[in-house]
């Protein structure tokens, strides 16, 4: 018989120094408007789960989904706009 034993110390031991980066840390900071809009949507689609969705859950549904596209599309802007050297015509 093999005893199963735990490798919690050997997991964990280096827990101390993988901590985030500030780069890490800058890069969910820009991220977070459409980590939200996402959870937004979610929302409104789990509320819909266990009924037919009424006009208003369609309304609610259509908007998350333009505000999930709409963060979406500004994190996109911002990122061209960092990422383009020098002044771009």
């Amino acid at each position: 018989m093999e005893h199963i034993v735990t490798v919690q110390d050997a997991v964990t031991a280096f827990a101390d120094f993988m901590e985030p980066t500030a780069a890490e840390l800058d890069a969910i900071d820009c991220e977070m408007p459409v980590i939200l809009a996402d959870v937004e949507l979610l929302d409104a689609h789990i509320v819909t789960l266990d009924r037919t969705p009424s006009e208003l859950d369609e309304r609610r549904i259509r908007r998350a989904r333009r505000r999930a596209l709409a963060a979406r599309v500004a994190l996109v802007n911002r990122a061209a706009g960092t990422s383009l050297p020098g002044g771009a015509a």
